[in-house]
């Protein structure tokens, strides 16, 4: 995995559970959360009403929700490699 050093510096709601980036870098892409919708963290935001809710935090660089809910940004960056694990991890909660 590469680490990026690079922040979220826009976000918008796609549909479902899905959301469009950009990173400081410029990288764009979409990411689709429903695999790690589960727990006491992002369980809630099965529910699409909180999860379309989802906005850009500037002063930590991320994609917050209204429970509390974040995601580091080089998680994201990284999603491709990254949701398999997760997702293992909150099956595991």
């Amino acid at each position: 995995m590469r680490h990026t050093l690079t922040n979220v510096d826009d976000c918008r709601y796609e549909g479902d559970y899905s959301m469009w980036i950009r990173f400081t870098d410029g990288f764009c892409t979409v990411i689709d959360f429903s695999p790690v919708l589960k727990g006491p963290l992002f369980g809630p935001l099965i529910d699409q009403t909180i999860f379309s809710k989802g906005e850009l935090d500037t002063s930590t660089g991320t994609i917050v929700w209204p429970n509390g809910a974040d995601f580091d940004p080089d998680t994201l960056y990284n999603w491709t490699e990254m949701v398999d694990e997760l997702s293992q991890r909150i099956n595991k909660v």
